[in-house]
């Protein structure tokens, strides 16, 4: 069995010397009998179980909520076995798959009185889990079990109701805030550009009408490497006519290829002198490299326009028709594989560019967010000085292009710098504003929040410092938060509505 034991907060009234009260919620049903509610996390699974006090000899309902990690999802299927382990005595039972999604309801019996664990086993096609309560009480008598849950009391002051069958509808998540290192952070934008090698710009090599054929040279579609994409035709100009070039430059060939081959059997018979043989093949020789290079480039038609390059058509900066001269940019090859991110930071922070270790780089079109780690990126170069005419510094980021970047557009970059001192820190996506007021929800249970106000410090835009409010120990809504707004918005929540008991 491949184990994956408890790592996470034990929620639970159980006995008197819980550890946690704070996090410990009760709830009485319609025979004023206690309920206790214990959590519990694997590196696999949240269980959030809902139960009746442990009476020996007296069988108790566990309504057990499985939500598979990271994603809080509903287990949809697997079979699974409760194991209540109490002075040596084990009570076991096992469901075949849930009873309904997310949710397996047991029924057990305890043998006897004492602390134990709980241990849920989940079987699926692929593997074997585990996810375990380590201290649960079985009480003798059911007076017992209400004396321990008078002494919890937890207030509800400003939470809010989220059931799981609500959270696993939705994008939802929780985690810990975290304490790690968090320097001056630089806010910028930054244009997107193509690298210097993933681009290329074509240019005419003679004067002439450009001719486009077809639907080769559209800006977006693919083209490959050697790939012709127009023609630039000198047929019809009166003045360096291409074409007059290319038919002179073959009747040169063809010509001095005739004397040559004459002379050499004119030299056999010593009829003409070495030194005429040598001046006919060094004619031949400049003919055919000049008729070589137009006979590479061009044709009777004119000059061939081939792409160098796999990529797409970027730019078209003719029209069909035009009149180009040599030299003239026709078209853009780009590959669009490698990105430049060109921004540019204020004055203030010349002294920390040095130190810039990484950067997290936010879409605008679609507001997603990257690490510089993610995009396999590196900081290339940043400005040691300005002009007159920009009084800004330039730093240079490359990234690889993930399909969501758009050379000549924008994004927004946070510069991270080297730092030593560590910060609590919270995904952005926990932080909600309201009235200039900055807020998350803190879980007291899987299914209970409370809104707490915080101070925030910086942000890389994908994390923001926690300067007060909150502690590393409590589990935060990191995904989903403004839901739970709107629910708290609607009015209280039946903390059973959709539960199966």
């Amino acid at each position: 069995m491949k184990s994956k034991i408890f790592l996470g907060a034990l929620l639970a009234i159980v006995f008197v010397s819980c550890q946690n009260k704070k996090e410990a919620t009760l709830s009485q049903d319609a025979h004023d009998e206690a309920k206790f509610q214990y959590t519990a996390y694997s590196t696999d699974f949240e269980v959030f179980a809902e139960a009746d006090a442990f009476v020996v000899g007296e069988t108790a309902n566990v309504l057990s909520h499985f939500s598979t990690l990271p994603d809080f999802k509903a287990l949809e299927s697997g079979s699974m076995t409760i194991r209540l382990k109490v002075s040596g005595k084990e009570v076991t039972q096992t469901l075949d798959k849930p009873t309904r999604k997310g949710i397996y309801s047991f029924d057990i019996k305890a043998e006897a009185a004492g602390t134990g664990t709980l241990k849920f086993e989940i079987t699926n096609e692929t593997d074997s889990f585990e996810v375990l309560v380590p201290e649960v009480t079985v009480f003798a008598k059911h007076h017992e079990a209400h004396k321990v849950s008078e002494k919890v009391v937890i207030s509800r002051t400003n939470t809010t109701v989220f059931t799981k069958e609500q959270s696993w509808k939705v994008d939802f998540a929780t985690d810990f805030p975290r304490n790690e290192p968090f320097g001056q952070i630089i806010k910028t934008t930054a244009q997107v550009q193509s690298s210097q090698g993933d681009e290329i710009i074509v240019s005419a090599k003679t004067n002439g009408i450009v001719m486009i054929t077809g639907n080769a040279v559209l800006e977006g579609k693919d083209v490959s490497k050697g790939q012709i994409l127009f023609f630039i035709s000198g047929s019809e100009l009166a003045d360096n006519n291409i074409s007059v070039r290319y038919s002179e430059a073959k009747n040169n060939l063809e010509k001095a290829k005739a004397d040559y081959e004459r002379a050499t059997e004119l030299a056999k018979d010593k009829i003409i002198s070495a030194k005429d043989l040598l001046s006919a093949k060094n004619q031949y020789d400049n003919a055919k490299a000049i008729f070589d290079n137009l006979n590479t480039n061009f044709s009777a038609s004119g000059q061939s326009v081939k792409s160098p390059m796999s990529g797409f058509v970027k730019q078209v900066l003719v029209k069909n028709g035009t009149y180009v001269e040599a030299g003239q940019p026709i078209v853009v090859v780009s590959q669009n594989k490698t990105l430049l991110l060109n921004a540019e930071v204020q004055q203030k922070y010349a002294s920390m560019l040095g130190s810039i270790t990484s950067a997290n780089i936010r879409t605008l079109q679609d507001n997603q967010s990257y690490s510089l780690e993610q995009l396999k990126g590196k900081v290339l170069s940043f400005g040691k000085a300005t002009n007159s005419d920009n009084y800004l510094i330039p730093v240079t980021l490359q990234i690889d292009n993930i399909g969501s970047f758009t050379a000549g557009g924008f994004v927004e970059v946070y510069l991270k710098t080297l730092t030593n001192t560590l910060a609590l820190t919270v995904p952005t996506t926990s932080l909600l504003e309201d009235q200039g007021a900055f807020f998350v929800y803190v879980q007291v249970t899987p299914e209970l929040f409370e809104k707490r106000e915080v101070k925030i410090g910086a942000t890389d835009g994908v994390r923001t410092e926690i300067r007060s409010g909150l502690n590393s120990n409590e589990r935060v809504v990191t995904l989903g938060a403004i839901l739970i707004k709107l629910a708290q918005a609607t009015g209280t929540l039946d903390a059973h509505s959709g539960h199966v008991h």
